[in-house]
């Protein structure tokens, strides 16, 4: 119980710390690499290695074809919609705003929820959804996002971003998957990346050899491929299924709060002071929707 309750724990920090970290990994190799190019390399290379490792443990890679399908479902609303078109977005939204957009997830996964099991919302819910909307009014209203064609295209396809990681962690909760974490997030990954791969083909990306990458680009596609995916991702699996799915969206209002600094501090990326005040209402909306009592 005690192991159990250390994992959970760590389990956290992984999805609070480093996937707020990702987004100024991911911006950094989006400036030199194709976005699903950039994708298809960090999730099959992270893929293999995971089932790598998990052979090397001795876990049962065997894999029914209803846990296949349902890897190949969960992968693409999480890792080829969810994040390959948000990294391609990014090439047009700052690394901390793009945070800030993410942070609606746990408006999304109530909504879903609302209308897959029909209950009725708790007054902290409803007051959570209009401080989110009112917050996501804030954020994209602003004359300076207003002006770019770029920008808005770039905010409304992060927007159907957040809807399909949300549904994702929906599905993924009551799936049939492969019961170890380690195994089931590797078939999501490598089925991610072929998915990815195909996509990169379709769009006649350019591809890069890695001897070409900058350092800075080698530096940040380490840190996406071992931390971003294989720790960060196993641990978002993980949690998944042992606490509830709003649970688990928590980490979109840490996420933000790591993303906003480093995009300022290694990026220069600056924030309006409506910016900051939608951020601020919009996370508060998220406390009031996540803290809210669960209903049985």
């Amino acid at each position: 119980m005690k192991n159990s309750k250390a994992l959970i724990i760590i389990a956290f920090i992984a999805i609070y710390v480093i996937w707020g970290s990702t987004y100024l990994f991911n911006k950094i190799a989006v400036t030199e690499l194709s976005p699903f190019f950039l994708a298809s390399i960090r999730f099959l290379t992270a893929g293999f290695l995971i089932l790598i490792i998990a052979k090397v443990l001795k876990k049962s890679l065997v894999i029914t074809k209803k846990q296949l399908l349902n890897s190949l479902i969960s992968g693409f609303l999480f890792l080829v919609y969810g994040n390959g078109v948000f990294v391609w977005a990014l090439k047009y939204v700052d690394s901390g705003f793009a945070s800030l957009l993410a942070s609606t997830q746990p408006l999304f996964v109530l909504l879903l929820l609302r209308l897959i099991d029909q209950k009725q919302m708790q007054k902290k819910s409803i007051i959570g959804v209009l401080l989110g909307v009112f917050g996501m009014y804030l954020l994209v209203s602003q004359s300076e996002i207003a002006v770019s064609e770029e920008s808005l295209l770039g905010i409304f396809m992060m927007f159907t971003c957040v809807l399909s990681w949300s549904y994702g962690s929906v599905f993924v909760s009551k799936a049939d998957l492969p019961k170890n974490f380690f195994v089931s997030t590797g078939y999501q990954m490598i089925i991610a990346g072929i998915m990815l791969t195909i996509a990169s083909l379709g769009f006649n990306e350019e591809w890069i050899a890695p001897t070409l990458w900058s350092p800075k680009v080698v530096g940040s596609m380490f840190f996406l491929i071992t931390f971003g995916s294989i720790l960060a991702f196993t641990s978002f699996n993980y949690l998944l299924k042992v606490v509830s799915p709003e649970k688990v969206s928590t980490s979109a209002y840490v996420n933000p709060i790591i993303a906003m600094f480093l995009g300022w501090y290694f990026l220069e990326e600056e924030f309006t002071a409506q910016s900051i005040v939608a951020s601020v209402v919009l996370l508060t909306g998220v406390y009031f929707i996540t803290s809210r009592k669960r209903q049985v």
